[in-house]
């Protein structure tokens, strides 16, 4: 009897000591995307978390979208910004170390980033992310990308690719520092959205974001 408490006790503790999963709700005219972020790009992760606990993104756009690619926010200049405003260029301050290795799965949230001709370490942005929307890839299209990428995909990781979709094509260049778990659908309603030249919506997509859980 004492053996089976102790078990039971012991139960207890471990699931009380267990990581909780961090969640954060990203909020859009066109519904709502639940996100969690990967402990594995941690400086990433917390940088999410201190700029999402401060405000940083309430009310800032979507200001890049392209169909079948991504979309994009987390431009500070994009908060009440006019029409014909140039987006894009506006962050923190300061850039992330690049944490690559994830892969660019259909609701992969990731780091932007400046090109390599300035950036060739691949620092991330320190505000502005894209979510992938994508399409889907081929056997034929997977292999050509992971040889010229030095990638190695799994069985698993074609299946996916194959039928949820994303952009591969990105894999080994940019920081993937989450996931959508929950609104795939919103990726796809935004993505659709009537698009100005320099793919800023014509009618703007705003955002807030915060944490709902752990």
């Amino acid at each position: 009897m004492n053996k089976i408490i102790s078990c039971a006790l012991l139960c207890c503790l471990m699931f009380s000591c267990a990581p909780k999963q961090e969640l954060f709700l990203i909020e859009t005219d066109y519904g709502n995307m639940k996100v969690k972020l990967y402990d594995e790009t941690p400086q990433h992760r917390d940088n999410f978390k201190k700029l999402v606990a401060n405000g940083f993104y309430d009310d800032l756009l979507f200001h890049r979208v392209i169909n079948g690619f991504m979309i994009q926010g987390g431009d500070p200049d994009s908060k009440g910004a006019g029409p014909e405003v140039r987006l894009g260029g506006g962050g923190p301050g300061y850039t992330i170390p690049a944490e690559i290795g994830k892969l660019h799965f259909k609701g992969a949230l990731s780091a932007a980033r400046q090109g390599d001709a300035v950036n060739p370490e691949k620092k991330s942005s320190g505000s502005q992310f894209y979510i992938v929307h994508g399409k889907k890839s081929s056997d034929q299209e997977l292999n050509a990308m992971a040889q010229r990428a030095g990638i190695t995909y799994t069985a698993e990781d074609k299946e996916k690719y194959k039928t949820a979709g994303g952009t591969p094509f990105l894999d080994n260049n940019y920081t993937v520092f989450g996931e959508v778990v929950e609104g795939l659908e919103v990726i796809d309603k935004i993505a659709a959205v009537q698009t100005a030249p320099g793919d800023r919506p014509v009618q703007d997509v705003k955002m807030k974001i915060k944490k709902i859980k752990g």
